[in-house]
Parts: structure tokens; C-alpha cells; sequence
């Protein structure tokens, strides 16, 4: 497979769907962290993979986002969030 890279900025239209992927130790851990960073928002969150020896665990988090500001804001706080290791 070859890499191209992107020229130019990219555009998102908002509002959209976005996935998030949190990765963490512990799937009901990473539900509580969804709930509490995502409090009055509708969201969906669904099991993704787990690491070979089921030491890492990540959920797919689907949510409809207004515009870039409140997409930024929820990166943050699922990544501030003690119980999620890493956010995509």
C-alpha cells in the first residue's frame, strides 16, 4: 500500500457523526468514563477490539457533533478522563 498524503485543508460539515475510539484496561471503566465525559449528550458505544492477552480493551463511541468546538470539547474531555489510556 502507498501513502498519499493530503493536500489542502479538509472540510467537515457540520452537524455530523463522529466515532471516537477510547482505549482503556477495563470495558466497564470505559463506560463509566463515556457516561461521565459525555453527560447530556446522546451517544452510542459499542465494543471494538481487544489486545491479544485482553490487557487493552477499545470502544467505539458514535455521536452527533454540531460543529468543531463542541467536537474539540468532547476529544478533551474523553482524553482528560483517568480511566481512557488514549483517544482517536
Amino acid at each position: 500500500m502507498k501513502f498519499v498524503p493530503i493536500k489542502g485543508d479538509l472540510t467537515i460539515t457540520y452537524p455530523c457523526t463522529w466515532v471516537f475510539k477510547i482505549f482503556g484496561t477495563d470495558h466497564r471503566q470505559l463506560r463509566l468514563a463515556a457516561r461521565d465525559a459525555l453527560s447530556g449528550h446522546d451517544y452510542a458505544i459499542n465494543p471494538s477490539h481487544s489486545s491479544r492477552n485482553r490487557k487493552y480493551h477499545c470502544m467505539n463511541i458514535d455521536i452527533t457533533v454540531s460543529d468543531d468546538q463542541e467536537r474539540t470539547g468532547i476529544y478533551e474531555a474523553l482524553r482528560s478522563h483517568s480511566s481512557i489510556i488514549l483517544v482517536l
